[in-house]
């Protein structure tokens, strides 16, 4: 495991009654500023990996940004918890924006900037993507096993970008939104397309993740948690399918089944 995203700290463990002082490996949090064209438009609160994809991600997943041609450049400013974005256009996007943002559900009170009444206006998505019962089960299992992170402090999520066979990609963070976003950023770095693919998630599926999902084209989210009642109105509405509780051996599929295979066992 890379040590450089850990610490070691002193604890108190307490068990039946006895206590021993230990050092245990707790997970490092740290604030990330973007700027976008010079301006601050937001700072986030995640694990100090992957913060190029971080900034991708967020910019793609909020629509400010579509494909790499729409920047100028990116710098990644590590010591200072900064990122400098700067786009071919959209000079003074940040004071646009400013006053629109929405604080979410998510780790770290997490930002968007789109409104929640967007989605009401999306067209619902388009593609027959089916997948077995077994294989979402699968999938959740695989996500779990590369969690080295989280088996190690406790203190992450994790996301995978997931085809309808295997793992395509993996990420861990202190947030789920962050998690989910530093993978739509290598997506975006390394152009490969998301229409066709699933994201997994270790993480609650609130309104927010759902409407990340669907400005991607996802037609299948999966988690080993609940979803909110506004994700299930959005996904029922968009044509996306939920699939929550994903553990062991079972899972609740709560929207658009049909996309969900089923064989006599």
């Amino acid at each position: 495991m890379d040590r450089e995203f850990t610490v070691h700290k002193p604890v108190l463990k307490v068990r039946e009654g006895q206590s021993e002082e230990i050092e245990d490996l707790v997970i490092i949090e740290t604030p990330v500023t973007i700027y976008l064209n010079g301006d601050e438009l937001v700072t986030l609160l995640c694990s100090p990996d992957k913060l190029e994809y971080l900034a991708l991600g967020f910019l793609r997943s909020e629509g400010l940004i579509s494909k790499m041609e729409d920047l100028e450049a990116i710098r990644v400013r590590e010591e200072e918890g900064l990122i400098e974005v700067d786009l071919k256009e959209g000079a003074g996007l940040a004071e646009k924006l400013y006053g629109k943002r929405t604080v979410t559900s998510g780790c770290g009170k997490g930002t968007v900037f789109f409104s929640a009444l967007d989605s009401l206006r999306s067209s619902p998505l388009t593609g027959n993507l089916r997948i077995s019962s077994e294989k979402v089960l699968e999938l959740m299992n695989s996500m779990q096993e590369k969690a080295e992170l989280y088996k190690n402090t406790g203190g992450v999520h994790s996301a995978a970008l997931a085809d309808s066979d295997k793992i395509l990609l993996f990420c861990e963070d202190i947030g789920r939104h962050n998690a989910i976003d530093k993978i739509v950023g290598q997506c975006l770095h390394e152009g490969i397309s998301t229409e066709d693919k699933v994201i997994v998630s270790s993480g609650r599926l609130s309104s927010e993740i759902l409407l990340k999902a669907a400005k991607l084209k996802i037609q299948l989210l999966i988690s080993r948690a609940a979803p909110t009642s506004l994700c299930l109105e959005l996904a029922e509405n968009l044509n996306i399918t939920l699939v929550g509780f994903a553990r062991g051996k079972r899972c609740n599929i709560y929207t658009h089944a049909w996309r969900i295979k089923f064989f006599p066992g």
